[in-house]
C-alpha cells in the first residue's frame, strides 16, 4: 500500500476516533471487520502516535491557529491536521515539505474549498516554529 492510501485510512480511523472513547486499537480491529480495511506497522504506529502524543499535538495546533480556537476546526480538518503535526514533531524520516503537502491533498479531496489552503498555513506556521525551536 503506498503512502497516499496509508494516509486516507490513518485519515478515517483518525476521524473516527473522534467520536469514539474506544482504545485506538479498538477502534482499528472494529473498522477492518466493518469495512474489510486493510492496515500495515505504518498506519497502526501512526493512529497509535497521534493519539499517544494529542496533547503535544493539539497544543501546537492551538499556538498556530489564527483567529481560531482548536473546539471550532471541523473533524476532518482536525484530524488531516492532527496527521500532518504528528510526522512533522515524531516521524523524523518524513520530511515536513511532505507532510504539509500530503495534508493540502487531504484537504482538498475531504474539506470544502477554503480548508487546503487554512490548513496548509496552520502547518507553515507550525514548520516555522519547529525549525526556530529545533
Amino acid at each position: 500500500m503506498n503512502r497516499k492510501k496509508q494516509r486516507n485510512q490513518i485519515l478515517l480511523l483518525s476521524y473516527e476516533k473522534t467520536f469514539h472513547d474506544d482504545p485506538v486499537p479498538e477502534i482499528i480491529n472494529l473498522a477492518c471487520e466493518a469495512r474489510d480495511m486493510e492496515t500495515d506497522e505504518f498506519i497502526n504506529s501512526s493512529v497509535n502516535g497521534i493519539f499517544d502524543h494529542l496533547s503535544v499535538i493539539d497544543e501546537k495546533i492551538n499556538e498556530n491557529l489564527i483567529g481560531w480556537k482548536i473546539n471550532r476546526v471541523s473533524r476532518v480538518s482536525l484530524s488531516i491536521l492532527r496527521i500532518a503535526v504528528y510526522e512533522m514533531l515524531f516521524c523524523e524520516d518524513i520530511p515536513v515539505s511532505v507532510s504539509i503537502n500530503e495534508a493540502v491533498e487531504l484537504a482538498k479531496e475531504y474539506c470544502g474549498d477554503e480548508d487546503p489552503s487554512y490548513i496548509n498555513g496552520v502547518l507553515g506556521s507550525i514548520s516555522k516554529s519547529i525549525n526556530q525551536n529545533g
